[in-house]
């Protein structure tokens, strides 16, 4: 079986004549290690997906199983359980606290681990290595660069070693020269075994993947290798 599975999946915002239909009916499957690019302009229902496929919407229907396990068929508390074991974010927008440092901001996820501090900032310090940003553990969000940023943000998506990493529009804010070095990054995470299913409209981006889902108008299009 694969190790992602979205069996006929649909999201309904609104009811009535107000409903919108954000995901319709929508399958497909995943094996481990694999890097996915899911495709599509704005609106079409990409990061819909994505926040399924991140344990955080419930669909309207349809199933969706990560590892053999029926993720909306949890309770609320065992999916909250479930998304720091299995899942790592990474947003467009960073989403870093700005009174933080860097190392602190990589940590937020450590929150609720069972560890020492010192055991926690080792951790962190040892994803900020992986990420390139050894050295800059200090440094505020408002003293690094846009790269620099993303790539914290990396660094506190896969601080749990999550076995799968979910990236939204990751190089949205970035110059291409930057955008090359976070894909590059991203290709070697998933080298490493991170499973990565990365939200794009960038072309040049859903190439470094090593399968395309195409979405457009809530619907999946195409897959491409």
């Amino acid at each position: 079986m694969s190790y992602i599975r979205a069996e006929r999946l649909a999201k309904q915002y609104g009811k009535g004549d107000a409903a919108v239909m954000a995901v319709h009916d929508i399958s497909f499957e995943i094996e481990a290690g694999e890097f996915v690019s899911i495709m599509g302009q704005s609106g079409a229902g990409k990061s819909t997906l994505l926040s399924i496929v991140g344990a955080m919407n419930p669909p309207t229907s349809g199933r969706f199983v990560v590892d053999e396990i029926d993720v909306y068929g949890l309770g609320s508390e065992k999916r909250t359980d479930f998304r720091r074991e299995f899942i790592g974010f990474v947003f467009q927008s960073f989403h870093l606290v700005p009174y933080l440092t860097v190392l602190e901001n990589v940590m937020l996820p450590l929150t609720t681990v069972k560890a020492s501090k010192k055991r926690k900032r080792a951790l962190a310090g040892v994803a900020l290595e992986q990420v390139g940003l050894a050295g800059k553990e200090r440094r505020l969000p408002g003293q690094i660069s846009g790269g620099e940023k993303e790539r914290v943000a990396i660094a506190r998506a896969v601080v749990n070693e999550p076995p799968i990493l979910l990236a939204d529009e990751p190089t949205g804010n970035l110059d291409s020269a930057t955008s090359h070095e976070i894909m590059c990054l991203l290709q070697r995470l998933n080298r490493e075994g991170a499973t990565i299913l990365m939200v794009t409209h960038n072309l040049d981006c859903a190439g470094y993947g090593k399968r395309n889902l195409r979405v457009s108008d809530g619907r999946l299009m195409e897959e491409g290798v």
